[in-house]
């Protein structure tokens, strides 16, 4: 993805203090603040601006996000410093195989006092859920946090428990390591607004991180390291109105379908974009376009999408795997093959 530019949107510490004290921030405002969370994670992350800008437009489109990537790559730290930049609830939950759903979800609790049994709510009931290594929980676990991500509630003992507004999780996931883990299925990777993979650094940046851990740079300490919520609830509420006001053209979500309905076609795809998939990549191009200071969303907001909003929801014919072929070549003939609107 390509990052919108930021530079006309960075705001003072005394614009910032405003809009967070703004009960009710104009989209405007909040875009700033938005846009400015991405200065202050970039305090504590170096070279993962894609990733930044994935959350922040999954976070718009009430949607989760699933970051890939191999061990110290600042996964876990990417969304920790992103949690200190916005004033909301986050958790952290580190998945392993004998964690249970009540381990997540909550559950009943003998209460002594009241001779009764009384909810007591899991770490899911938080506003950012950092989900690490998700893939290393049982099934029975999985689908447990699969009803907390589309139903945002939990159910106990029959009952829903309806989870806080806003609610993301941010789960992650390392992609060459699958002894003893358990794979999502294609049902619980479609659940997933977005795929984010984060890359090693490029050297300078690699540099960079190295010069400041010489520097004194402690990753548990992120208050040391200067970041401070610059984005509020309130801001997050604005922004999601205003992407929903974002306008969209009949060619450009004829576009987006004719995209969708190319994977289907596909001799290399046994599984192609699902009409779910289309509805999500309106939605990211919209938010997308949005963070780039638009009313209106271009073939270029869809494109830039694509990948991280598609490519997970694709699956490969076994002979294309056997021949070598990536999803993403796929998905790139896909977008090659339809027209774009002028």
């Amino acid at each position: 993805m390509t990052e919108p530019t930021a530079a006309d949107h960075v705001v003072t510490s005394a614009t910032t203090a405003s809009t967070i004290s703004d009960a009710v921030p104009d989209a405007d405002r909040a875009r700033s603040a938005l846009l400015a969370v991405r200065a202050e994670v970039a305090k504590a992350v170096v070279g993962q601006d894609a990733a930044v800008a994935g959350l922040l437009v999954a976070l718009l489109c009430r949607g989760h996000i699933l970051l890939e990537g191999v061990p110290g790559v600042a996964k876990t730290l990417l969304v920790r410093a992103l949690a200190a930049a916005l004033a909301i609830e986050t958790r952290r939950v580190q998945f392993t195989p004998d964690l249970m759903p009540g381990d997540l979800t909550g559950s009943l609790v003998f209460d002594a006092r009241e001779s009764d049994f009384t909810f007591r709510p899991g770490p899911v009931f938080t506003n950012l859920m950092l989900a690490d290594e998700i893939n290393r929980t049982p099934p029975k676990t999985q689908s447990a946090m699969l009803e907390a991500m589309e139903e945002r509630q939990v159910s106990v003992d029959g009952h829903p428990h309806p989870l806080p507004s806003p609610f993301m999780v941010a789960a992650t996931q390392n992609p060459v390591e699958y002894e003893g883990t358990y794979p999502l299925p294609e049902a619980q990777l479609d659940r997933f607004l977005l795929k984010v993979v984060l890359p090693l650094p490029q050297r300078a940046d690699e540099v960079q991180v190295l010069r400041r851990h010489a520097d004194g740079f402690d990753p548990r300490d992120l208050t040391a390291a200067g970041i401070r919520p610059v984005a509020s609830v309130a801001d997050l509420d604005a922004g999601v109105a205003a992407v929903r006001g974002v306008s969209i053209s009949d060619e450009v979500a004829a576009y987006i379908v004719d995209i969708a309905r190319a994977t289907r076609v596909s001799p290399s795809l046994s599984l192609g974009v699902s009409p779910r998939g289309a509805t999500a990549l309106m939605a990211t191009s919209r938010a997308w376009a949005w963070l780039a200071g638009r009313t209106f969303v271009t073939p270029d907001d869809v494109k830039a999408l694509a990948h991280a909003t598609l490519a997970h929801r694709l699956s490969l014919r076994p002979e294309a795997e056997l021949e070598g072929v990536g999803v993403g070549a796929v998905l790139d003939s896909a977008l090659g093959s339809v027209p774009v609107p002028r």
